[in-house]
């Protein structure tokens, strides 16, 4: 079975567990697993690994599917380590981009909001796999349009630093398949377009 859906049955069996729990025992988990400003501030660093495998309820059916589809793909075209290497280093990255912007700024309620989920990952590896796209216009457009729409958010008002943390994730994708761009003669699956 593939590691993707391996993963987001785990983590939805995980939602499902949770619920059973009373308010404040689940609370208390996702709050320890949370990589907010205050978690991150006092040196909890293990919730960079954490945070990747709760989310606070469970997926809806079309997210659930779409992250099995592009952790499938990216499996298929470059293989289980590096989907997992580039979905571990996205969500850490976007992360500590966002806690670094906030750490001096946020107002109480945003230091102590829960920030868990599989978001992050699933956009860095989305971005990274413009890399398998066909080079030249469809991939720039395929990365340019990735970009706008997960800028869009960040634009509007009553935006949230998940939606900052979205855009960097995609970035963090975006700038490691430009890095794969340059290794022209790896060995992966191409998407084809007919």
């Amino acid at each position: 079975m593939p590691l993707g859906a391996v993963y987001t049955a785990g983590v939805q069996l995980g939602a499902h567990a949770l619920e059973r729990l009373g308010p404040p025992r689940r609370d208390r988990v996702l709050r320890g697993c949370s990589t907010n400003v205050d978690n991150l501030a006092a040196g909890h660093w293990e919730t960079l690994l954490a945070s990747a495998f709760v989310v606070e309820e469970p997926m809806p059916l079309p997210y659930a599917l779409l992250l099995v589809a592009v952790l499938g793909y990216a499996e298929y075209a470059y293989g289980a380590w590096w989907t997992a290497a580039v979905f571990l280093f996205g969500h850490a990255s976007a992360t500590l981009l966002v806690y670094g912007a906030l750490r001096r700024t946020a107002d109480r309620e945003t230091r102590r909001a829960l920030d868990v989920g599989t978001s992050y990952g699933f956009n860095a590896v989305l971005g990274a796999l413009t890399s398998a796209l066909p080079r030249g216009t469809v991939r720039n457009t395929a990365r340019v349009g990735l970009l706008a729409l997960a800028a869009q958010p960040v634009l509007r008002r009553g935006r949230t630093f998940t939606d900052a943390g979205h855009l960097a994730a995609l970035g963090v994708g975006i700038g490691l398949s430009l890095a794969f761009d340059r290794h022209a003669g790896q060995d992966h699956r191409k998407i084809a377009l007919a």
